[in-house]
């Protein structure tokens, strides 16, 4: 499906203001990385501390009643996950002040008095305290460094070395920038949202190899053309990929923010962020760094 023919957009035209949307995103990105170790952000059982707790009820039971039991009790921000087909429910609180198994009792109570019909039994109870939540910060910010060497290198052995650099900034101008986007959405950070920003890096990497691999074909056949315009070329000869991909893949992130259920929204929504910032990093970031390599108009050759 073809959406531009022959387009002649000029991309690298629009730097100037990209660059300023960039810094934006980038700066709004630095400031969540910096406030989620000081405990500032809207962080998760994964990384504050809390409990999770599985109950297993007699009888089914609905999910609205239950966030409304929750709620009237004082524990309207509990993380809910139903396990299909079962009458398991596993509820998850934020560390609070005192003792967590108070704060478990005191879950327990809620149910009790406004779900008497429905005794319960506990499978489990699970308590991440501060210190495992402080090594899960450590372990994702590990992983999300390790996957960025690893496009590094990818890219430099799939290209060259000069394509692998632009891609690495361009990747984690995207995991900054859709983490920014959350820190101001005050969307929970956890690990399930961890996760999400890495797919956003395989996503983003993924739409700028496409735009690469065109600039290099592009490069061998017309090594004499200046750079800019040869960027610009090989961007609009991509553009009608770009975003049909990146439309039919929003299409079925829309449809599991809308119909996917509580569990899962946030997580389709850092994706869906990221796809819209990965499509845009693609064409107005990683493509315009390889003008630093420059020289004479051309890239620079080894």
């Amino acid at each position: 499906m073809e959406l531009f023919v022959n387009s002649t957009i000029d991309f690298l035209g629009k730097k100037k203001a990209a660059l300023v949307i960039s810094l934006i995103l980038i700066i709004v990105g630095v400031v969540a990385a910096v406030s989620i170790p000081l405990g500032k952000a809207n962080l998760g059982t994964d990384f504050a501390g809390g409990v999770a707790i599985q109950y297993r009820f007699e009888n089914p039971f609905e999910m609205e009643q239950v966030r409304e039991a929750l709620k009237s009790g004082g524990f309207e921000d509990a993380d809910l996950q139903e396990f299909s087909g079962t009458t398991k429910l596993l509820v998850r609180v934020k560390r609070a002040e005192g003792n967590l198994s108070a704060l478990s009792a005191s879950i327990g109570d809620v149910f009790k008095t406004s779900m008497a019909s429905n005794p319960y039994t506990i499978d489990l109870v699970n308590e991440v305290g501060p210190t495992i939540g402080a090594k899960l910060q450590k372990d994702a910010l590990w992983a999300i460094a390790v996957s960025l060497f690893g496009i590094l290198l990818y890219v430099a052995w799939r290209f060259e070395f000069r394509f692998g650099v632009s891609a690495v900034c361009a990747t984690f101008h995207d995991v900054l920038a859709v983490l920014g986007i959350l820190f101001i959405l005050d969307k929970e950070i956890n690990l399930l949202i961890v996760t999400a920003l890495l797919t956003v890096a395989g996503y983003s990497l993924t739409d700028t190899v496409v735009v690469f691999d065109r600039i290099r074909e592009n490069l061998r056949v017309r090594n004499k053309e200046d750079l800019t315009p040869l960027i610009n070329r090989s961007v609009n000869e991509v553009l009608s990929r770009t975003i049909v991909t990146s439309g039919t893949t929003l299409i079925v992130l829309v449809a599991l923010i809308v119909l996917g259920g509580e569990v899962i929204h946030d997580f389709a929504v850092t994706l869906a962020f990221g796809v819209v910032v990965g499509t845009y990093s693609s064409i107005f970031v990683a493509s315009p760094l390889l003008l630093l390599w420059k020289k004479g108009g051309k890239l620079i050759k080894e």
